[in-house]
């Protein structure tokens, strides 16, 4: 199928005819008419790819189906099948280690770490998520994560993470995979796995991944049979107002009263989240974690 297109400069009349494979000029004036033809060489697509380094290159595919997104959510089951399900860290990646909360997390994912003996996950970003990261790491404990392509602040131009070895983490291009990938490391499918859910101080994108995760703990899509502490760190009372909200969601009517509550716990500090954890699992505490019980007067007999 072609097209025609018509135009005038000066004296002259000028058509451009267009067909598949070729294309022809003509131009018409007082001195006659003249015409050139052109014929055009196929044009097939390709694939593009970007190489990062001389080693390793990532391959960019159009979405055009959805088998890619299928594929790419195999592969995050595939790295949890390998590094073992464990605790899932949700967090800002703009708070950097200037910061007091990435102290905190850090010291968290460390605890942690310790504590449940499990692989730690996050989302591979910066942030409090490289906090968690850095805190498993130092406990000597295993560490995977689902990274995304483009996340707020820093490390956004690369698809590689900065110290991780590349079969500890995946690249996403589709955040629903990624979604998978977080919820499914946390799931318990024996009563002797350990893993937990931990929302760090967060933005938009920690807010999105909580609220999925809430929901489906509500809904009994995570933790029907055999339940996954989720912990929600209130440090220096940073969900305070949105813990606020909630309570007048309750008085509207669109939660049920201590619906939200019974989903999960929140912790002020570290040591808290540390003694919810122990008791959970029916764990020994550190000195620090019994000093908290203490304080709370939840000390076991």
């Amino acid at each position: 199928m072609g097209f025609s297109l018509v135009g005038s400069l000066g004296s002259q009349i000028l058509v451009r005819n267009y067909h598949p494979g070729r294309s022809k000029f003509q131009s018409f004036s007082e001195r006659g008419t003249h015409t050139i033809n052109f014929k055009l060489s196929e044009v097939r697509s390709r694939s593009a790819r970007i190489s990062f380094s001389k080693r390793e290159a990532i391959e960019f595919e159009e979405r055009t189906s959805p088998d890619e997104v299928r594929k790419e959510i195999e592969q995050c089951y595939e790295l949890i099948r390998r590094l073992g399900r464990g605790v899932v860290y949700l967090g800002s990646s703009r708070m950097g280690p200037s910061h007091s909360h990435y102290k905190q997390a850090l010291e968290l994912g460390r605890e942690i770490a310790n504590l449940l003996d499990c692989t730690s996950w996050s989302g591979a970003g910066p942030g409090l998520m490289d906090a968690a990261t850095k805190g498993a790491l130092q406990a000597g404990k295993p560490v995977g994560g689902f990274k995304i392509g483009r996340e707020a602040g820093e490390w956004t131009a690369s698809n590689f993470h900065p110290y991780l070895p590349s079969e500890t983490y995946l690249t996403c291009r589709f955040f629903s995979a990624r979604k998978h990938g977080l919820v499914d490391a946390a799931v318990r499918s024996t009563s002797s796995i350990r893993t937990a859910v931990v929302a760090l101080p967060g933005g938009i994108g920690t807010l999105d991944e909580v609220f999925e995760i809430l929901a489906l703990i509500q809904l009994e899509r995570i933790g029907s049979e055999l339940p996954v502490p989720f912990l929600l760190m209130n440090y220096d009372s940073f969900y305070s107002k949105l813990l606020d909200f909630l309570d007048n969601c309750e008085d509207w009517g669109t939660v049920s009263k201590g619906e939200v509550a019974s989903l999960w716990n929140v912790c002020n500090s570290n040591s808290e989240a540390l003694a919810y954890l122990a008791d959970f699992y029916n764990l020994p505490l550190s000195d620090k974690g019994r000093l908290a019980q203490s304080l709370r007067g939840t000390v076991p007999s």
